[in-house]
């Protein structure tokens, strides 16, 4: 490998022969390397956001992430649903974890913020931890100080709500804490936002540790994940072939992530349980808050998401939402319909017609009609986490690609739009686990076009289990590239 550069997944061979390729068809050298980088990144390093509630941890969660996606209300605990996002600063990018949701529940607030930091702190690589400079150091920071000398991980100390000159001293008051420099900041004006990013840059790794695959036939990582009594824990106890799990008909009985070592098909296997957490009855939205957070640190864990779908029921906007996040962090993905025993004739006909328009966007994810209850077609599971997994690593040589590509664009042209017919003159897979693809084109390929060349890429090579990125680079006219270089 060439240390000049990141060549994704290419060899010597390969990559010398594709930059050839590139300056013959006049792009950049420089854009081209930039584009097989960028493409050729695992998983991106994670920073959570930890903090107690109302000290403007989702505030700054959108200042980092430069949109209002993180929901924002002057009252504590509004967070909910999602708190996975995508960031970019100084050309490098990362997910950041926003733990602003909480509930207060019997164990007191201060165990409920310790219990969601941990979920955070769990799946990340750097933690930010914010605190309100104006109100100073309380019991509760103190409580998640400890919680994270314990767990190890780089701390950047975010002084939050510092708008001008006189609360500079607020924020130096918070040496005090011990965890180092705290950074002034203001998350709501923007103020001191820039050097506390260069500071979590620096904590940051600059490729995360990968946990899984490390050791030789080490076992691979498996999260099972679904809504709350979807029957998670009745599954893992299932496949265990006892009861290493509390199952209770009360949804989210599960507190603590549980990490199962199970032979299943004569290969050991990790689980990782993620059935949502204990709570009253009227405590519904907090937890599902916590059931998400939690869902969001198993997947970063895992390989491989087993997705529970209760057939029971009707196909909800929190499946969705689940399966979105399985997507996006681009693992391998296992369908699971648990509760099948339990549909009669007329439930089965309109549950064909949901997964028809509703899981459209997972289409190609194996399949299995199961029963944790009784057990039914558990032995189908294993060779669907298989084959998913081996669409997961494939990797397609550049030569066989562009020979594809090249029938493909023959065959189905791109449409003409404003006089104009961009086409697809190269690309490469620049990485797996999951597939990521570089497109180099002559003009702007629509998002209607790089769907068919996914559905394309799926019908010639397989991909069955994993999601695929394609990303597009246009060739710049001869003369603003002239114009660049001087």
């Amino acid at each position: 490998m060439n240390d000049q550069h990141d060549q994704g997944a290419l060899g010597d061979a390969e990559y010398a022969e594709f930059m050839e390729l590139a300056a013959e068809e006049g792009f950049d050298v420089e854009d081209v390397e930039g584009a097989i980088s960028e493409a050729s990144h695992g998983p991106l390093p994670v920073l959570a956001v930890v903090g107690r509630p109302n000290v403007g941890k989702s505030t700054l969660v959108n200042r980092i992430i430069g949109r209002r996606e993180a929901v924002v209300e002057d009252k504590p605990g509004v967070t909910r649903d999602r708190v996975n996002y995508e960031a970019e600063w100084a050309g490098r990018r990362f997910r950041v974890v926003d733990t602003g949701g909480w509930e207060q529940d019997v164990l007191g607030i201060d165990a409920s913020v310790a219990a969601q930091a941990e979920y955070a702190i769990e799946s990340a690589d750097a933690v930010v931890f914010v605190v309100d400079a104006k109100v100073g150091a309380t019991d509760t920071d103190e409580a998640v100080v400890r919680l994270l000398r314990k767990a190890g991980k780089p701390v950047v100390l975010c002084a939050n709500k510092v708008d001008g000159q006189s609360g500079e001293s607020d924020a130096a008051s918070l040496w005090s804490l011990g965890l180092g420099y705290p950074h002034p900041v203001s998350s709501l004006h923007g103020r001191g936002t820039g050097d506390m990013l260069d500071a979590v840059l620096e904590a940051l790794p600059e490729a995360p540790e990968q946990t899984f695959g490390t050791a030789v036939g080490g076992p691979r990582r498996i999260a099972l994940i679904g809504r709350p009594n979807v029957g998670k824990s009745s599954l893992l106890n299932k496949v265990a072939k006892e009861d290493r799990v509390v199952v209770n008909e009360i949804a989210g009985t599960t507190r603590d992530p549980v990490d199962e070592l199970i032979q299943l098909g004569g290969v050991t296997w990790k689980f990782i349980d993620t059935a949502g957490i204990r709570k009253k009855v009227h405590l519904q939205q907090g937890a599902d808050y916590y059931a998400s957070l939690r869902t969001a640190a198993a997947v970063e864990k895992a390989e491989v998401a087993v997705i529970l779908i209760d057939t029971t029921e009707t196909i909800s906007v929190q499946d969705q939402r689940i399966i979105t996040m399985a997507v996006e962090a681009g693992r391998a993905i296992v369908i699971a319909y648990n509760k099948w025993d339990d549909l009669d004739e007329e439930r089965r006909y309109y549950l064909e017609r949901e997964i028809e328009t509703e899981m459209q966007q997972v289409a190609w994810a194996p399949r299995v009609n199961v029963s944790a209850l009784t057990g039914r077609h558990m032995e189908k599971l294993v060779p669907a986490i298989e084959t998913a997994l081996a669409g997961w690593e494939t990797r397609i040589p550049t030569g066989r690609l562009n020979a594809f590509l090249g029938e493909v664009v023959a065959a189905h042209p791109h449409p003409v739009r404003g006089g104009k017919q961009p086409r697809i003159l190269f690309g490469t897979q620049a990485g797996s686990k999951p597939p990521r693809f570089v497109l180099f084109a002559s003009g702007f390929l629509e998002h209607g076009y790089r769907r068919f060349i996914e559905r394309r890429l799926r019908e010639e090579f397989g991909f069955e289990g994993t999601p695929i990125h394609i990303s597009v680079r246009v060739r710049e006219k001869r003369g603003a590239l002239h114009k660049r270089k001087m």
